[in-house]
């Protein structure tokens, strides 16, 4: 059974959940509803100072759970593939800057070519720019996503294909993040949260839930108690399986999004401490 959440301390926020605010507004509104911990989207950094970002999140005394994203590593053309590579190594320039202690891996998926392929090259990517990661210190979250993602968005579709790669790259820099979006219909999800917990590899976890019906495959995810995912089951696993950091709330939503970010906000807040 889940423990009763009684305030803030875990809850972190994406940006992108809150899309309309830029980076700024991020931080204040986050801070003034007393949210003080957040994971960055690299869409609010393009054109921006880092270094005065990190002032800003440092003068509201936020906290920096994770960089979105890095990834999207396979292709069956070369040059694309080096492009993704050079796109997460800065990827890690901008987590580090902006003092994130790591980088969520959307791994990416080429459907011309196989599934096996693609993971080939997920892990050949991953291993490519691990030194630049270990030396920055700035670990790499793969994040299984939902089959429905398999054939553009990731190869990697279970906790269990993660675990794998996890296992198979052996760093201490490579590890898991799982999110209740994509995982919750897995039946083997809390043998495998067991499993990655205990190779010390769970780095994150995101909370949000499934609409029925759910309206549009990206962006309808629902407020956590809006539909059929037993979030505080699972909070309770990682729990139990020994996870301590922080519960992300990363929803997508056309709905949320149209609303005022303040009532929004308002949302989230009430929907972490009761339905999560």
């Amino acid at each position: 059974m889940a423990t009763e959440i009684k305030d803030f301390s875990k809850l972190c926020v994406h940006t992108l959940t809150t899309k309309p605010w830029n980076i700024e507004t991020c931080i204040k509104k986050y801070s003034a509803a007393g949210i003080q911990a957040i994971t960055i989207w690299r869409n609010v950094l393009e054109n921006k100072n880092l270094k005065e970002v990190k002032s800003i999140l440092d003068d509201y005394g936020m906290t920096v759970v994770s960089l979105a994203r890095g990834g999207f590593f396979p292709s069956v053309d070369t040059v694309k593939r080096q492009d993704a590579i050079d796109d997460n190594l800065w990827a890690i320039e901008q987590a580090s800057a902006v003092g994130a202690p790591s980088i969520v891996l959307v791994c990416g998926a080429d459907g011309r070519q196989s599934l096996e392929k693609s993971r080939e090259q997920i892990a050949e990517g991953i291993v490519h720019i691990l030194p630049l990661a270990q030396s920055s210190d700035v670990k790499l979250s793969i994040e299984p996503l939902h089959p429905m993602y398999a054939g553009d968005r990731s190869a990697i579709n279970t906790i269990k294909q993660a675990n794998d790669m996890v296992e198979m790259i052996n760093s201490d820099w490579v590890g898991v993040a799982v999110d209740v979006y994509h995982l919750w219909w897995d039946p083997s999800l809390r043998t495998e949260i067991i499993r990655c917990a205990g190779m010390n590899k769970l780095f994150a976890f995101h909370v949000c839930d499934w609409n029925i019906p759910t309206t549009d495959l990206l962006n309808d995810r629902g407020l956590m108690g809006d539909g059929c995912i037993n979030v505080p089951e699972i909070r309770s696993w990682v729990e139990d399986a020994g996870f301590s950091g922080f519960n992300e709330v990363e929803i997508f939503s056309d709905k949320y999004w149209a609303m005022d970010q303040n009532q929004y906000l308002e949302k989230i807040k009430r929907a972490y401490l009761t339905k999560t």
